[in-house]
């Protein structure tokens, strides 16, 4: 299987970013890619809402709070609520194909969370899988610390011939975080809890992200086996294509 590793250009365009993952699922789907891994550090501070956010009447102010607050709003490619990282987060975009429509769905939530917890594990972080009450994009296959605070969320999307599973852990920023996601979940009407939202330097003070990156890496290479190899430019042409449906 291939990794991509790395983000974009500096500076680059936070909804092409969004995009890569959109277009690395289109290219499964029609049979000209074969599976792949997508690791990355965001290049900003990013609030990525979940197509539903935009249907609720709350959402231009949710919008506005997070322009306020120096983040950059995106549509995110898979499902679920509104997320918000910053640089110090790590995001994993993993897509293969899928022989049948919606097949293994739950057997990807189950098995990605339960690699993420083996890593955080590993690293001395009391790691559990299950929603923490009042959490972002609350589900059930979140990865959590002592069933207090979220550090990995999961999402996926599914299309004819393929599926996009995607994971953004919370390295660092957590104080940032809360603030910004309590206002962006107000603005939402939608149930939260600023305390739900922990990170993995707080939980392993003495992990560093290239550490954790290098080890979540490893830990996909012993099941997979990864070929890093660069981003097809075939794959950043498709995403330009795409950029604008993950616009706001």
């Amino acid at each position: 299987m291939e990794l991509y590793r790395g983000a974009l250009d500096a500076g680059a365009d936070q909804a092409l970013e969004i995009a890569v993952a959109h277009a690395m699922l289109r290219r499964v789907s029609r049979g000209e890619s074969g599976p792949a891994l997508r690791v990355y550090r965001p290049g900003a501070r990013v609030v990525a809402f979940g197509r539903r956010d935009t249907l609720l009447p709350g959402f231009p102010a949710a919008v506005d709070a997070v322009r306020a607050a120096g983040f950059t709003p995106v549509l995110r490619a898979p499902g679920g609520r509104a997320v918000a990282y910053t640089e110090r987060s790590l995001v994993v975009d993993h897509v293969g194909p899928d022989p049948g429509h919606l097949a293994g769905m739950e057997e990807r939530f189950v098995g990605y969370a339960e690699l993420w917890a083996g890593v955080l594990v590993e690293h001395g972080v009391a790691a559990q899988i299950g929603a923490v009450p009042g959490e972002y994009c609350p589900g059930a296959h979140s990865v959590n610390a002592r069933g207090r605070v979220k550090l990995v969320g999961t999402a996926q999307r599914m299309v004819r011939g393929a599926w996009l599973f995607s994971a953004v852990a919370i390295f660092d920023d957590a104080d940032l975080l809360r603030p910004l996601l309590t206002e962006v979940y107000r603005c939402l009407d939608l149930p939260f809890d600023g305390e739900s939202v922990g990170s993995v330097h707080d939980e392993a003070s003495g992990l560093s992200l290239e550490h954790f990156e290098a080890a979540v890496v490893d830990a996909y290479h012993e099941r997979f086996g990864l070929i890093p190899t660069d981003l097809p430019e075939q794959t950043l042409a498709r995403a330009r294509d795409l950029v604008d449906d993950h616009r706001v």
